[in-house]
């Protein structure tokens, strides 16, 4: 019951972040999808990333994660057929805005 509220909140937020941003578009059906696939690919591919661009993230004091939240957004999109980001800056502000409304509603899923 917890994990389904926690992708029902995550593809609310998603909702919300789709809303704000211009350049990014999102269909009910695929906010909840895309909540899976984020989940997904925050478990398997965000690590690895994460642990090769390590030397790069701490010259930049962490801000080089942002860009690669906004890539992972992007990779997303070309997954999930619902959901669409015009380029880098809608998806660099939709990880944003997406985590910020998930550190708000309590969930502790990030892009």
């Amino acid at each position: 019951m917890k994990k389904i509220l926690h992708w029902i909140v995550s593809a609310i937020a998603i909702g919300i972040a789709a809303y704000l941003i211009p350049g990014v578009m999102v269909t009910p059906v695929g906010a909840l999808v895309l909540a899976v696939v984020l989940g997904l690919i925050n478990v398997f591919i965000k690590p690895l990333i994460f642990i090769l661009t390590l030397p790069i993230n701490i010259l930049t004091l962490g801000l080089f994660s942002l860009v690669i939240n906004a890539l992972l957004v992007i990779l997303a999109s070309s997954i999930v057929p619902g959901f669409s980001v015009a380029g880098f800056w809608p998806a660099f502000w939709f990880s944003i805005i997406f985590s910020l409304i998930n550190m708000v509603f309590g969930s502790s899923d990030e892009v």
